[in-house]
């Protein structure tokens, strides 16, 4: 234990710091998790406290619509079979890449220190290689949300 800094303490060394000679092991073991077991009675007890005060100054209206299910706006009953466009999923899609290049970005930066020049450079390169993307994406037009005839009027406005 003495090659260790005193912050890193062995699980063992520290169970038998909290336990004497005398004390049986159920004793040791409360002593052990004294602080996990006041959170968890925390978190229960706020849990009961929030659904609690929601119950009494929540309203009590009763009404047709107040047993239906919130559907987004939309009416919750008739065909299943809505027909979306495409690029509702291409945005999701293009959300969705780009969020993970965040969040790559956002593991970079924390440790850019420890990777230096080949790391900013690795970085540089994944951000260009994503910026291609997304100028590829605009140039064929999946960005652009215009209907057709209106593109055709400003393409010809431009010329």
């Amino acid at each position: 234990m003495s090659s260790l800094p005193r912050l890193f303490i062995k699980h063992r060394d520290l169970c038998s710091l909290t336990r004497t000679a005398s004390m049986p092991e159920s004793t040791g073991l409360i002593a052990h998790n004294w602080g996990f077991a006041i959170f968890l009675l925390g978190v229960v007890g706020l849990c009961a406290f929030m659904l609690g005060l929601s119950s009494l100054l929540g309203s009590k209206a009763w009404g047709r619509s107040k047993n239906e299910p919130f559907e987004s706006g939309m009416l919750p009953t008739g065909s299943a079979r809505l027909r979306l466009s495409a690029k509702f999923y291409l945005v999701a899609m293009l959300f969705v890449i780009f969020d993970i290049e965040a969040l790559f970005l956002f593991a970079w930066s924390v440790s850019v220190r420890e990777s230096g020049w080949t790391g900013f450079v690795e970085a540089l390169v994944f951000i260009a290689i994503l910026l291609a993307g997304l100028v590829y994406l605009w140039r064929v037009g999946a960005l652009d949300w215009a209907p057709e005839g209106r593109r055709n009027r400003q393409a010809k406005l431009k010329q």
